[in-house]
């Protein structure tokens, strides 16, 4: 079904939904695929803009966003078809490739964008990390716009509800139901909102913005998804709800950690810029970072032990002796 009547009796609301945007000859085009293009356009603007405030190379991050993109694509659809409707697909493989006729998964395309948007930045030597940091608001403009495409489709709904907003259409069989597509807007807007401030000003180390990025997004998901009727069921829960969890506990966990391994008290964001050897004149650094700092106590605890006493000794003392200078840190906050 391609035309809906949708209303929102609460609010007194009426509209009526056509999912084809227009046709040429048979081929239909999708409000869907209109509404998503638009949020990745938006999404790769502010990416592009933000590249001199991180430091970052345009041509570079534009050829691993273009990579990202298509393993996002590619990761949307595998996740949809391994988890969704498998069935269907392994008695037609080639209608895998049919995708203008729906069928994405958000986890996927998440996950695809990001494997091949990093391994692009690797190859390209750009900061991954703070490419991550770019590419996670970025995910949040997209995401938030996308859901508007979930309206059109009238889909992503959730369960029978008695609150002003409740939604009836020809698919929810004519009762009000949660519109979990506009809650997910209004959760990534704010989140997009915040970590945007959040980055501009509070972000200490490369890869922190990401983690609070997973952290943002993992919760809201895991309670917009437990009022969801569509979801797939494994293990006596919801897939997305389980994969929410997962990723909120180890965005927690790893904050924690660099946050415990990045704290030097009255040396501020500048001395950890320091101690981390971030240098923001150049944007291909592969300096040690707070990342990279975990892994090498993981490694070696004792000697990272060591090491971190040693250069904290070394940094208090500059400090003291006023040979740090905030005024090199300001771009990289």
């Amino acid at each position: 079904m391609s035309e809906y009547h949708v209303s929102f009796p609460g609010l007194g609301w009426n509209f009526r939904l056509n999912s084809t945007a227009f046709s040429i000859g048979s081929f239909e085009v999708k409000w869907y695929g209109i509404i998503i293009g638009i949020g990745f356009l938006l999404a790769f603007v502010y990416g592009i803009s933000s590249c001199t405030k991180m430091k970052l190379n345009k041509g570079k991050l534009l050829d691993a966003v273009i990579i990202g993109l298509i393993g996002g694509i590619i990761g949307a659809r595998l996740y949809y078809v391994l988890f969704f409707d498998g069935d269907k697909y392994l008695k037609d493989p080639i209608s895998i490739l049919y995708i203008h006729e729906g069928g994405l998964g958000i986890y996927g395309g998440i996950i695809g964008g990001l494997v091949a948007g990093g391994i692009t930045a690797k190859i390209k030597k750009i900061n991954v990390l703070a490419a991550l940091d770019i590419a996670c608001l970025g995910f949040l403009i997209g995401q938030a716009i996308g859901r508007w495409g979930n309206f059109v489709n009238q889909e992503a709904f959730g369960s029978q509800t008695s609150l002003p907003w409740g939604m009836v259409s020809e698919n929810t069989a004519g009762v009000p139901v949660h519109p979990c597509f506009f809650y997910e807007f209004l959760w990534c807007s704010l989140g997009f909102v915040l970590l945007h401030i959040f980055t501009r000003k509070f972000r200490r180390y490369d890869g922190q913005t990401f983690l609070c990025y997973v952290m943002w997004y993992g919760t809201g998901r895991f309670f917009i998804e437990a009022l969801r009727t569509d979801s797939l069921i494994i293990w006596g829960m919801k897939v997305s709800q389980l994969l929410a969890a997962v990723t909120v506990l180890a965005a927690l966990a790893l904050l924690i950690i660099f946050r415990k391994r990045t704290k030097l008290s009255g040396c501020g964001a500048a001395s950890v810029m320091e101690l981390n050897q971030i240098t923001y004149d150049d944007p291909d650094n592969e300096g040690l970072n707070a990342w990279q700092r975990f892994w090498k106590g993981f490694k070696d605890p004792e000697k990272a032990k060591k090491d971190n006493q040693k250069e904290a000794d070394t940094t208090s003392s500059d400090v003291q002796d006023g040979t740090i200078s905030n005024e090199d840190d300001k771009g990289g906050k």
